[in-house]
């Protein structure tokens, strides 16, 4: 933890491979913690996995809110968020004057500006913080994360995120930290693509892989991908965190940002399609470095 702050009453709504760690992270940094998960039986699991935290198990958002001092979600899509934070039973319906909301869903900045314009009667301090890092940065607690919202807001936000975060940067105003995730998402998915290829074009010429890895690992086109990625992707080994679904979803959020920019994102559109390629292949819980699959080897290492 980078920060301290005094024991505050956290509410966490979302508590899936992401939320759930970091939720964790925020009970053993002595926070009193509220849970809540649409599906009861995922709260449940993580209250067994977590007994030395004794939080309170809510049965809706709003409950969760109540005499809350901050509520945190992580959900799947702007559905989703939209249904428990303004939802009938919704977060907002309780969390209390003044108090402050953080968002680490990755979702459109559409409905990340929404929930600002929503909070600001109640004077909510609302926090759009998309996460980067993947499962490993959540269990580390060493996630990066983009912030949009008012100073205000994020400095309030900062030593609640200090408890699994290395980095927090405020990025702009509300919105602005979903299309941060969403550049984020992009440069991502062109170096998976860019290793992928390298990584076939190495097999097809027989070149030794762990020479190959020794030989540009440390130079320009070192990356974190080729660090960790190399070895598995060669193997044809994809069972790691973050899913080509939800890739193909970051990048639809990406494009559709662009169109309503006027931005032209030619390279970001084509890997899209790649990546609908290895969904269609049955690749869509595969890693996200399954892109290789799509690209055929021939002769063998």
């Amino acid at each position: 933890m980078t920060e301290t702050t005094a024991p505050l009453a956290i509410s966490f709504i979302g508590l899936g491979v992401m939320g759930s760690c970091m939720a964790r992270h925020l009970g053993q940094a002595g926070h009193r913690l509220t849970i809540y998960n649409r599906t009861p039986a995922r709260a449940q699991a993580w209250l067994a996995a977590n007994p030395e935290l004794s939080p309170r198990v809510a049965a809706s958002p709003a409950e969760a809110a109540e005499g809350a001092d901050a509520v945190i979600t992580c959900v799947g899509n702007d559905d989703d968020l939209a249904d428990v934070v303004l939802g009938p039973n919704g977060a907002f319906r309780t969390l209390r004057r003044g108090g402050v909301f953080i968002d680490h869903t990755t979702v459109s900045a559409r409905i990340a500006r929404q929930i600002a314009v929503e909070g600001r009667d109640k004077e909510l301090l609302c926090v759009d913080a998309p996460v980067t890092g993947g499962q490993s940065g959540a269990e580390a607690g060493t996630l990066s994360i983009m912030c949009g919202g008012s100073e205000k807001a994020v400095d309030a936000a900062r030593p609640i995120l200090s408890a699994y975060a290395k980095r927090v940067v405020h990025v702009g105003k509300s919105g602005a930290g979903q299309t941060a995730k969403m550049a984020n998402q992009m440069c991502l998915a062109g170096t998976i693509a860019g290793l992928s290829e390298a990584i076939r074009f190495a097999q097809n010429a027989r070149l030794d892989l762990d020479t190959l890895f020794e030989a540009i690992s440390g130079g320009a086109a070192q990356s974190w991908q080729m660090d960790n990625r190399f070895d598995t992707m060669a193997r044809d080994e994809f069972d790691f965190g973050f899913a080509i679904d939800w890739m193909r979803k970051d990048l639809g959020l990406a494009i559709e940002e662009a169109r309503n920019l006027g931005a032209s994102v030619p390279i970001t559109a084509l890997l899209d399609q790649f990546y609908a390629d290895v969904q269609a292949m049955g690749g869509g819980r595969q890693d996200t470095s399954a892109l290789i699959r799509r690209l055929p080897r021939r002769g063998g290492n």
